[in-house]
């Protein structure tokens, strides 16, 4: 209310002195004593029957598993980028804890969804009103706070039983580890990978029984191989038949060759000549160029040189002479002849080379033959090795994806198990325990009564003495009137002086 007073609008009030304060509270004592009282009253009722008992617990967030069964791969590439716990990571987590089916479960578990005080106003209400009014009630009562810079959430729950605090708290953990379990770890996993492990053994059966078909139709066991194999033998083959027929235009020119030179050379050739004189021959041509020529003296004894007995000798002479001249000019001459060896050689040679050539071409025909039989088995083993090889690939294929899916299956089962057990990124760091001592000590609270009983008598005494309209003191007077004070009279009845 605005002063209408114009002297105390002029005027400004100092400050108070102690000893003003220690006047007021003299002079309003009552108001001070049973303000101060009703206070103290009350800290002291709270001590006795109020005393409210705070269960505390703490929960460590984790980084969670990296190894994700869902993925295309054997094992997911883990996640180094995720190794410290975010900010939202841990209000995800204060807001799981305060979510609302969490906090029905752990009304309905401790059966806080009771009738209230005022439950005469709702005679109409249900169970499900109930617990969901009693779930509201818990969720102011909670306080769920993060830890500053740590990984922890702290939850605190007051309540006038301990054991009630404590036992609330560790079905909020129950509750909220299930929860967190259910979110974080969707179901369907195990059920899921079954039916695909189902699956890719059916195709892998399939794939196996394609391959064996294959095999037993077209008879080969390893196409590629085979094909190879064939691919040498075809190497070979091509190979000798190629020197085959060299072989063979080198034996037809030789026999050739052979035909020319047995056509130049004779049959038989002479191995031996003997040159040798008719010792007889010479020996009667000597005795009668000996007897001519003895005859010859005898005659010349006789007659005259020109005597015609003496030319008819010495005409025999010279005939004997001449015979003898001849025979030593032409002896006697004894050839032996025989079988030429060049020729014998030659025409060995050409019916061996013969026999060769006849050979050569059947071999020329033959190897001819096998490298084309070599030829089209390569071509067909080709064929099937490609054939193959696709059946290969997706045999392997459904084999990776059936032990794939295998190995994820029981990733998965290991992983539910896990959880069943509460292995998840986050645990319970400190278990709730029934506190033994109320969250606020008899000493403290009566302290704290007794503080604020002083301050709210003080106040309250302040406030009546400046209620009263009256002029307590003469300074009052003074003040207000501006006008001095003669003299005062004490009044104690009502302890103020009248105006």
């Amino acid at each position: 209310m605005p002063d209408e007073d114009p002297i105390r609008r002029r005027s400004q009030t100092p400050a108070p002195t102690v000893r003003e304060v220690a006047t007021v509270l003299f002079r309003r004592w009552r108001v001070f004593v049973w303000t101060s009282g009703l206070v103290l009253a009350a800290a002291v009722l709270y001590v006795v029957a109020g005393a409210r008992y705070e269960a505390e617990m703490k929960i460590l967030v984790r980084p969670g598993r990296a190894d994700a069964p869902v993925s295309a791969q054997e094992n997911a590439p883990l996640d180094l980028t995720r190794l410290e716990i975010t900010e939202e990571e841990l209000n995800s987590e204060v807001e799981l804890l305060q979510d609302e089916s969490v906090l029905r479960r752990v009304v309905e578990d401790n059966n806080l969804g009771g009738r209230d005080w005022l439950h005469f106003l709702r005679l109409d209400e249900g169970h499900a009103e109930r617990v969901e009014r009693a779930a509201r009630r818990l969720a102011k009562k909670l306080k769920v706070e993060p830890v500053k810079k740590t990984n922890l959430i702290t939850v605190k729950y007051p309540s006038e039983d301990p054991q009630l605090a404590a036992k609330v708290l560790q079905s909020l953990a129950d509750a909220y580890v299930e929860k967190h379990a259910v979110v974080h770890r969707p179901g369907g996993e195990v059920h899921f990978f079954e039916k695909q492990t189902s699956e890719s053994r059916r195709q892998l059966e399939e794939a196996q029984q394609k391959l064996l078909d294959f095999m037993t139709r077209r008879e080969v066991v390893v196409a590629a191989q085979e094909r190879d194999l064939a691919l040498q033998r075809l190497s070979v083959a091509d190979a000798s038949y190629h020197e085959t027929r060299v072989e063979l235009a080198e034996t037809r020119e030789r026999v050739r060759e052979l035909e020319a030179q047995l056509r130049d050379l004779p049959e038989r050739a002479t191995t031996q000549i003997r040159s040798a004189d008719n010792p007889e021959v010479l020996a009667a041509l000597k005795s009668t160029l000996l007897g001519l020529q003895v005859k010859r003296v005898e005659l010349l004894t006789k007659f005259e040189p020109a005597h015609p007995l003496v030319q008819e000798i010495e005409q025999q002479i010279a005939q004997t002479q001449a015979a003898i001249m001849t025979e030593n000019q032409h002896p006697v001459r004894d050839e032996t002849t025989d079988k030429n060896t060049h020729y014998e050689w030659a025409k060995s040679e050409l019916q061996r080379a013969q026999v060769q050539l006849k050979g050569l071409e059947a071999r020329v025909a033959a190897t001819g033959a096998q490298e084309a039989e070599y030829r089209a088995t390569a071509r067909r083993l080709g064929e099937d090795a490609i054939t193959q090889d696709d059946l290969v690939n997706t045999e392997h294929a459904a084999e990776d994806s059936y032990l794939l899916y295998v190995k994820k299956k029981e990733a998965a089962r290991m992983a539910d198990a896990l959880d069943e057990r509460g292995i998840v990124n986050v645990a319970i760091a400190e278990q709730p325990v029934a506190p033994a001592l109320p969250r606020w000590s008899t000493w403290a609270v009566l302290a704290v009564g007794l503080v604020a009983g002083s301050v709210a008598g003080t106040g309250a005494a302040f406030a009546a003495d400046h209620a009263d309209a009256g002029f307590h003191t003469p300074d009052d007077v003074l003040v207000y009137l501006d006008a001095p004070v003669l003299a005062s009279l004490p009044c104690p009845a009502r302890g103020r002086l009248p105006a």
